[in-house]
């Protein structure tokens, strides 16, 4: 059987964008879609732009905005398609969509799952609170911690975060539920990995 949710990845149009955009995207994809910040599990996949420290990061032309939502909102998500997305100075032009479906893997990596605020800095803390997330789920795996992250001038802080072990099942329930809070700023949202090479890459 498909996964519940899918990816939809949207080719993107720009030149630049805040470095910190989080909040800025999915504000503009709110005011687009509505519907999307209504939606358990519905959230955005951070956007991949260039490294660096300036306050605009360059966006490359294989940059895409990626959405995972229900199933039966593909129709629905399409419609971003050709609209444009303002986020502070910069305008963003979406294309057309592809589907990308949630497939299980053993291991899966997300760049930054959310900290509850008093255990941002935490890393047992945070370990723990995970735990307890995945059992809730019923889902049993390895949990590798990454490195702490500070992003939204430092209003969104957690780890990134490896799951290893993962049976088909309880992989695709980590796909579709995700973890942590902040969806729609990019958190929580995992993908497929085949190694933990990957684990602490920067958010």
């Amino acid at each position: 059987m498909p996964a519940a949710m899918i990816d939809l990845a949207f080719a993107l149009e720009g030149d630049a964008l805040p470095r910190e955009h989080r909040g800025l995207l999915a504000a503009a994809l709110e005011a687009a879609l509505p519907w999307l910040r209504e939606l358990p599990g519905a959230g955005v996949h951070r956007l991949n732009v260039s490294a660096g420290g300036g306050p605009q990061a360059l966006l490359s032309g294989r940059t895409r905005l990626t959405l995972r939502v229900p199933r039966d909102r593909i129709d629905d998500a399409a419609a971003l398609a050709g609209r444009e997305l303002q986020l502070g100075s910069s305008r963003l032009r979406v294309g057309a969509q592809h589907r990308r479906e949630l497939l299980p893997y053993s291991a899966l990596y997300a760049h930054l799952v959310a900290a509850a605020e008093e255990d941002e800095a935490d890393e047992p803390a945070f370990v723990q609170n995970t735990a307890a997330e995945l059992h809730a789920l019923d889902v049993a795996c390895r949990v590798i911690c990454g490195r702490h992250q500070v992003t939204e001038g430092g209003t969104l802080r957690g780890f990134s975060l490896m799951l290893d072990g993962l049976n088909a099942a309880h992989s695709l329930r980590v796909l579709e539920t995700g973890l942590g809070p902040h969806r729609r700023l990019g958190c929580g949202l995992f993908v497929p990995h085949k190694s933990s090479v990957a684990v602490g890459t920067p958010a």
